[in-house]
């Protein structure tokens, strides 16, 4: 699990397995696999290295993060 922060300050923590695509407008667009879109404080680049800083711990090598950002 990764550590967010959502808009209104609350903290949270997201399987990032299930981050489909991340959005920059101006704030960062989580849209996960089942369609749900979440809204969160941390820039996309961040949001990003959580991902591959989760999938190094989890999985012992780095692997890459196929995640559409526009």
């Amino acid at each position: 699990m990764i550590k967010l922060t959502t808009l209104d300050k609350r903290e949270i923590y997201l399987n990032p397995e299930l981050v489909e695509q991340l959005e920059r407008v101006p704030e960062t667009v989580i849209t996960l696999t089942n369609g749900k879109k979440m809204l969160v404080c941390e820039s996309v680049e961040e949001v990003v290295q959580r991902i591959m800083t989760y999938r190094q711990q989890i999985h012992g090598v780095q692997t890459p993060v196929n995640l559409e950002v526009k």
